[in-house]
């Protein structure tokens, strides 16, 4: 009911809106103003930033409008500077609470606007806190549809609504996936199959679903957002996971110790994850707010591998 009133009220709007295991998660010193020393840090580059290489930002559960999310959107901008990233996938949950105009113009076109102003593309795909009428929002680059695919050099992404994963959409990305010849195939979505989550963890019906179609079609990547921290998880039935859920919300201390399932964590301060592919390798860097890079490294392409192995 709430789709349908709002689908009534603002589809005009939007249309013309214009270590292994390792879990960190320290607080900051009683009275420490963080904001104020955060123009201080500096630009720490892993990357390398080679020539035609796929560069893109992930980042997840921004829609708060937050001093915080417009610090690390600041932090964001003159990373930027160093790794032009040309565009952006975002996780869902895109939009907290009411959804007018101002809202958008709120909670997201003011944090992001000098990377709007450069181009930056941001694809969005719907979390659960969002209406289905932001697929008509110009920013989200979604053209109309809840689950769309768009392909950037030899990278094919596959944005999915997890909200709604019904038999049409996983008959569409079943019949994409059975013909796409890419050499990555990256899938994201906001609920994350694999999760160390304290508050909600793995989405294990949504995974029963659509991990037998990665698995088949060779996905290499997923991503997903929802919890609110940033997860690594170590392969899973050779697939990549991440979640990049901190992006305008953070729930410190909400990853389980000890889990079986993480590579790294983070759950002190809100983060974004920056992403090159270069070839068959898949770089990436994640920092925080603060600046700090808490995770970092090189993944190769596991498809090719394990074809070059069987050879």
């Amino acid at each position: 009911m709430k789709r349908l009133i709002a689908s009534v009220i603002a589809v005009a709007a939007l249309i013309f809106a214009g270590v292994a295991g390792d879990v960190y998660s320290q607080k900051p010193a009683s009275g420490q103003r963080v904001g104020a020393t955060l123009a201080a840090v500096p630009v720490s580059l892993s990357l390398p930033l080679k020539d035609g290489s796929v560069k893109f930002l992930v980042i997840g559960d921004t829609g708060t409008g937050s001093n915080k999310q417009k610090e690390l959107a600041d932090l964001l901008l003159r990373y930027h500077g160093a790794f032009p990233f040309e565009f952006a996938l975002m996780m869902g949950d895109n939009l907290y609470g009411s959804e007018k105009a101002t809202d958008y113009k709120n909670k997201f076109e003011d944090v992001y606007r000098s990377l709007l102003d450069q181009k930056v593309k941001f694809y969005a795909t719907l979390g659960n806190h969002d209406e289905s009428n932001q697929r008509f929002y110009e920013h989200f680059n979604m053209n109309g549809e809840e689950y769309y695919n768009f392909k950037k050099g030899g990278v094919s992404f596959y944005c999915l609504n997890s909200n709604y994963m019904d038999k049409k959409q996983v008959k569409w990305m079943e019949d994409k996936l059975a013909q796409d010849t890419s050499e990555w195939k990256i899938a994201y979505f906001h609920h994350p199959p694999y999760s160390s989550g304290g508050k909600h963890g793995s989405d294990t019906e949504l995974r029963e679903v659509v991990e037998p179609i990665f698995v088949k079609h060779g996905v290499n990547v997923v991503l997903a957002g929802h919890e609110h921290f940033y997860e690594r998880v170590k392969p899973q039935k050779g697939i990549y996971y991440f979640i990049s859920g901190a992006g305008g919300k953070l729930r410190p201390g909400d990853v389980k110790d000890r889990s079986p399932l993480t590579e790294k964590a983070y759950d002190a301060d809100m983060s974004f994850m920056l992403v090159e592919i270069v070839k068959d390798q898949m770089h990436f860097q994640v920092i925080s707010r603060k600046g700090e890079t808490v995770d970092a490294g090189v993944l190769p392409n596991q498809r090719k591998k394990t074809s070059a192995a069987a050879k």
